[in-house]
């Protein structure tokens, strides 16, 4: 086992690369065929969220309707990979989606700020599974981080990770805290040692969100941590992605950065919500030659 010494060593990122290689890869043009396959592979790997403070039971139904079926003009469309909501709302999408593979994910440990104790986090961890999550999407200590403090980061990972049972850990780095890419690469690489089985760019609460750049930095750092230890980790870029066209740049980015493997909704996933209407609306386009409105699909 690494010390917490090595795991947080710091890895120079040449920002100027970094940022040169995204636009390189944004650059490809896709025929049509790639890109129909593109759009409903997006779609298939959204998790359709809603985190509100006016959420309620009625409008997680309608989101989970939408989920099992995008489209009632395409019947034939891929569902969506999960349903992100808040804690009190998961009873609601686990029965609305019994039946079906939709995974049901929640925030957890104090989301979005992470300001609570670690008793406080693992309580709410519990319920959620109990509950029936089967995936949890937690926050890191980021002042905590910032200060230096990584074994405290790290332990906190370790023990939501052991709350989390057989649920999936999602780990949130909010990259739009950490200043620097170095600092992504560091908190990437202690989320991966601590055992999240997901790493993911932001709460969707600050700005920045979710980038290509700092997604590309966290690919890297899946990459390198799959060289090293033979375990594969899914990424999640969120926040702040509402274009079809966006959603196939990152896709380059996976295939580019990881290869096919990780291009399912398994290894990755997109947390979004508008995401959604606009690969629609790109597919049925692509499909019928006709470009229907926002006014064609549910506002959900």
């Amino acid at each position: 086992m690494l010390k917490i010494s090595e795991i947080t060593k710091t890895v120079p990122i040449d920002e100027v690369g970094v940022e040169e290689r995204v636009a390189r890869l944004n650059s490809r043009s896709i025929k049509k065929e790639s890109k129909v396959q593109a759009l409903k592979l997006a779609l298939s790997m959204i998790d359709l969220t809603t985190l509100e403070g006016m959420d309620t039971p009625g409008k997680v139904i309608q989101l989970c309707q939408k989920a099992k079926e995008p489209h009632v003009a395409l019947p034939n469309l891929p569902t969506v990979a999960a349903i992100c909501v808040y804690p009190n709302m998961v009873p609601v999408a686990k029965k609305a989606l019994r039946g079906t593979d939709i995974n049901v994910a929640s925030v957890a440990t104090a989301f979005p700020s992470g300001m609570s104790t670690l008793d406080a986090k693992l309580k709410e961890t519990k319920q959620v599974v109990e509950d029936g999550a089967d995936e949890v999407d937690m926050v890191i200590s980021r002042g905590e981080f910032l200060k230096g403090n990584y074994s405290y980061v790290y332990d906190e990972i370790v023990a939501v990770k052991e709350a989390c049972g057989d649920a999936h850990l999602k780990v949130i780095l909010e990259t739009g805290e950490l200043q620097t890419y170095e600092n992504v690469r560091k908190a990437s690489d202690l989320a991966m040692h601590a055992g999240a089985d997901f790493i993911k760019t932001s709460t969707g609460k600050v700005k920045p969100a979710a980038t290509q750049p700092v997604t590309l930095v966290m690919l890297e750092a899946i990459r390198d941590y799959f060289y090293e230890t033979g375990r594969m980790v899914g990424m999640k870029p969120a926040g702040g992605i509402r274009k079809a066209k966006q959603a196939i740049q990152y896709l380059v980015l996976v295939k580019e950065t990881l290869g096919t493997d990780w291009l399912s909704p398994e290894y990755f996933r997109f947390g979004a919500s508008s995401l959604t209407n606009d690969l629609l609306m790109q597919i049925v386009k692509q499909q019928t030659g006709v470009y229907q409105g926002a006014d064609y699909f549910s506002n959900d």
